[in-house]
């Protein structure tokens, strides 16, 4: 009987425990279904970004951290609402830059040769690359410095030889399809903004205050920061370099004659979309943190002047620790990998166009000479920059000042042919890029004119 007894709980305790365990199974699979569900979603998100993301990123480059860097050390909260007040105006003038090159085939240096004219565009490349190759070379020495932050005992002129030598290699043999994908990643280094930030605990209160209210006092200084600020967000190299881009990524995938890019449907455009207000959202949002940062740290504490971004980063350190001021460090090298190539990339696609030669990092080095030797010029004057006894700070004035210049003069350009259905046909502006546009072209003409009066 106790064999009997046994066998039977057995037999009725079983499928107890194979009912249980099946719950047990089905509340996983209910788990994990909805967490598959988010990956994928966030996978073809991530598939989707790519000219966008890398063209909003580049934008905080050394240069544009320590102007949002200062901006913070010296007012404090008063100008965090720059970022929002920035990110539409600075999204709709990339949209339309990549809109151009998507529907008509063509860089945006082209566009300008074919409808424009030679003059105006060789005035504004020239002045283009004028400006990037002070950014670069400053950029080159900052991250230098930061390097220098980390390392003391490594020499300033190895580290500012290796990263140009570094970045030139890989912009000159490596495959656009992969190098595209570098760049992408190297994007990622701004959370490190975000994560130093959140480090430095500031106020949230003060700051979601003063980041929906505008707080000017109207001051010359102040003024001249806030174009400043404008002029580092909405810039001539990133609406040459997104136009071209956008023709990499057609070339990429196989259309390689300017009929079979011609023209677009709505998919694609769409994609673009998403890339490129992602791309600017992200810009903007890094900017906000920067700021805040600097705010909560520097600008309470009394550390007012900041030059440069490894001069931030150094300042940082004593209050807010040295996760702060490692991320900071870190970040400066990272984004100097990421906009450097983005820089010289771009005054070679303008002047490559402008002059009517083959360009492209799709192609290889025989292939466009003029186009790889532009970048090879530019980065090899910008590296020797920094061994003139020219003061990074005068290098970006400088810089700001040749924006200010050309920056206007673009935007209508670029406003003419987005605005123009004969060459847009479709996707020709609407009501809404009209108007940000053109107010785009107005502070940037006001912020190139203050530019100027800087200097004088």
């Amino acid at each position: 009987m106790p064999q009997h007894k046994n066998i039977f709980t057995q037999s009725v305790e079983a499928p107890a425990e194979l009912l249980e365990k099946t719950v047990e199974g089905a509340q996983k699979i209910a788990a994990v279904i909805p967490a598959n569900k988010v990956m994928h979603k966030t996978q073809d998100y991530w598939n989707v970004l790519g000219p966008g993301l890398t063209t909003g990123a580049s934008d905080d480059d050394p240069s544009g951290i320590a102007t949002y860097s200062q901006t913070g050390a010296q007012y404090g909260f008063s100008l965090l609402w720059l970022a929002a007040f920035t990110f539409p105006l600075m999204a709709v003038v990339q949209e339309m830059c990549a809109r151009i090159g998507i529907v008509t085939g063509r860089g945006l240096a082209g566009n300008i040769r074919v409808h424009f004219g030679r003059k105006v565009l060789y005035m504004s490349t020239l002045f283009l690359f004028a400006a990037n190759t002070f950014n670069i070379g400053a950029d080159i020495g900052a991250m230098a410095n930061a390097v220098q932050l980390l390392s003391p005992r490594i020499s300033f002129t190895i580290l500012a030889i290796g990263f140009t030598l570094l970045i030139l290699l890989l912009q000159v043999f490596t495959p656009y399809v992969r190098y595209a994908k570098y760049l992408k990643w190297l994007a990622l280094i701004l959370f490190a903004y975000i994560l130093s930030a959140l480090l430095a605990h500031p106020n949230w209160h003060t700051v979601l205050k003063y980041s929906a209210l505008p707080h000017i006092t109207f001051s010359k200084t102040q003024l001249l920061l806030i174009c400043a600020a404008l002029g580092t967000t909405i810039t001539p190299y990133l609406f040459f370099w997104q136009t071209s881009q956008e023709i990499e990524e057609e070339i990429a995938e196989g259309q390689t004659t300017l009929k079979e890019r011609m023209g677009s449907e709505k998919g694609p455009i769409k994609k673009m979309r998403i890339d490129v207000w992602s791309g600017m959202f992200f810009s903007n949002m890094v900017m906000f943190f920067i700021i805040a940062a600097c705010a909560s740290v520097l600008f309470t504490h009394g550390i007012t002047n900041i030059n440069t971004a490894a001069q931030a980063a150094q300042a940082l350190r004593p209050f807010a620790g040295n996760a702060t001021f490692l991320l900071f460090a870190v970040g400066i090298i990272g984004m100097g990998l990421l906009a450097i190539p983005v820089l010289a990339g771009a005054s070679a696609y303008a002047i490559s166009e402008s002059i009517g030669k083959r360009q492209g990092l799709n192609s290889k080095l025989k292939q466009a000479s003029a186009f790889y030797g532009v970048i090879i010029i530019s980065m090899l004057i910008g590296l020797t920059l920094n061994f003139l006894g020219l003061n990074p700070i005068k290098a970006l004035i400088y810089s700001a000042v040749l924006n200010g210049i050309v920056a206007p003069i673009i935007l209508v350009l670029i406003m003419l042919l987005a605005r123009n259905k004969h060459v847009m046909g479709e996707w020709a502006n609407g009501r809404f890029s009209t108007v940000f546009g053109w107010v785009a072209v107005v502070l940037m003409t006001a912020s190139g004119i203050a530019a100027i009066y800087s200097l004088i």
